[in-house]
């Protein structure tokens, strides 16, 4: 078995004791347990390995661990050895361009890593606070909407929130293009609970795109048991901290979704005995969580850029997983529903999405100024939205009907076309650099657009192509 390090027996053999799903107990004949963490693995007759993680001794005799793998077959008296160590996982260039699971088996039926592959193990400490080092680089990403109003850190930790089809996993997709074009680093993509077309899907496209060669996958897939979904962004930061500490490179991070992470989390818990805590979550909630988002962080030459997909239970963003995740966050961006009903891709919300890199210290002042103009104008906007569906825009006041104009417009040129729905929209993908961004919404906002056709500005990229297309449309109109 590849995927444990360390295997000097203990002399204490264990043997299965009970089993409840995805937690079993091991019962040792003599006083003498494994550490908590400690990786297990059970000698059954399966061509599977199955490993377990110690999590709480019950008495001096009697362990409860957790499954990474299922436990269907499994009986009792089945004798369990300690390997000593907790679970490591391989790290390094031999990883580089394969899929694992949450143990470190590669799962893309290539040919297995080498013997001699460094590894390390998925339990670790953050970086001490005094050799951290400040996110304040901005990430360039290429999408208007994220750069203009919610900018990303370079070595911080953005999270994309929203419920069911709102577009997280095409954003955090279009991400990894974007990145892996634009800074030429390695990626670590976790994905946790996720389908198994996805996974499939997301290894395809990266072979055909070229940038699998520079990233890792991992996964903990969604019929796994929950052990290996709550264990598996451990699996991918460690990967991710050994390249940013022994290689000294720069990592993006990626993960989708960390909302199956605290659910799995819950689920271990429940079979665990502990008594919930607010609307059935975990009681441990807060402590995972920080456990997990703590440990990304950037040190003297070398980062890791963390990007999160969260999903959002029935669009309920009081709910206690999304705030106690959104705490931890540089750079939060919210995707609305009402907007991606209306067409509007990708579909983040501009007032309710918050970056705390939006400081003119740190942006600029330029910046910072169209940022907020542009908020100003799409809040009023909303304001007037109620007036206009009762009494129509022509019942406005001058002014406000060139706010509304100018938002209508703006609302149209954030929207952008994506490499990755390229093949199903027919729309060649566009990435826009931040000056391009800033130059069109400026444009905007001076009024430059205003006798423009709204179809002008949407799904396009820089203001010059919406500039064409509005000549386009009007030489046509004119042929007429």
């Amino acid at each position: 078995m590849d995927a444990v390090a360390n295997r000097a027996e203990s002399p204490a053999i264990g043997h299965i004791h009970a089993v409840r799903g995805a937690v079993v107990d091991v019962r040792y004949d003599v006083p003498d347990l494994p550490a908590i963490n400690t990786a297990l693995v059970v000698d059954w007759d399966h061509p599977d390995p199955l490993v377990l993680e110690v999590h709480s001794h019950l008495d001096l005799r009697t362990l409860r661990a957790v499954a990474f793998q299922a436990t269907a077959g499994l009986a009792r008296g089945v004798p369990v050895r300690t390997t000593g160590a907790p679970v490591c996982v391989p790290v390094g260039d031999a990883v580089l361009g394969r899929l694992v699971d949450v143990i470190g088996t590669v799962r893309d039926l290539g040919p297995s890593l080498p013997d001699d592959v460094p590894r390390r193990s998925i339990h670790a400490s953050p970086p001490l606070l005094k050799s951290q080092s400040a996110a304040t680089e901005v990430f360039e990403t290429g999408i208007k909407v994220i750069d203009l109003l919610t900018p990303m850190a370079q070595g911080g930790r953005a999270a994309m929130f929203g419920g069911a089809g709102v577009g997280k996993t095409v954003l955090v997709m279009e991400l990894i293009h974007a990145m892996v074009e634009k800074y030429k680093g390695i990626s670590v993509f976790a994905g946790i609970g996720e389908r198994s077309r996805e996974g499939h899907e997301l290894l395809t496209e990266m072979q055909g795109s070229g940038v699998l060669e520079r990233t890792v996958l991992v996964y903990g897939q969604m019929n796994e048991p929950p052990g290996a979904r709550w264990r598996a962004p451990l699996t991918a930061l460690t990967i991710a901290e050994y390249f940013r500490d022994r290689k000294h490179q720069n990592v993006l991070l990626l993960m989708d979704n960390v909302f199956r992470f605290v659910q799995a989390g819950a689920e271990v818990s429940s079979l665990l005995g502990r008594l919930p805590s607010r609307v059935g979550y975990q009681p441990t909630l807060a402590t995972e969580v920080a456990g997990l988002q703590e440990r990304i962080a950037s040190v003297a030459g070398a980062s890791v850029t963390a990007i999160q997909a969260v999903y959002v239970p029935a669009d309920d963003f009081t709910d206690p997983a999304v705030t106690t995740i959104s705490s931890h966050m540089d750079c939060v961006v919210v995707l609305s529903r009402a907007l991606a009903s209306e067409g509007f891709y990708p579909a983040i919300d501009p007032l309710a999405s918050s970056s705390m890199l939006l400081d003119p210290l740190v942006v600029g002042k330029a910046h910072y100024e169209i940022a907020e103009e542009a908020r100003e104008v799409l809040a009023r906007f909303k304001d007037l939205q109620d007036i206009i569906s009762l009494l129509g825009v022509e019942e406005l006041g001058a002014a406000d009907k060139l706010i509304v104009r100018r938002a209508r417009r703006l609302q149209r040129f954030l929207s952008q076309p994506f490499q990755v729905t390229e093949a199903f929209t027919g729309t060649p993908g566009a990435s826009v650099s931040r000056a391009d961004t800033l130059a069109g919404c400026r444009a905007i906002l001076d009024g430059e657009a205003d006798d423009w056709a709204e179809s002008s500005l949407y799904m396009i990229g820089t203001l010059e192509d919406a500039r064409s297309k509005e000549m386009a449309a009007r030489s046509e109109e004119a042929a007429r």
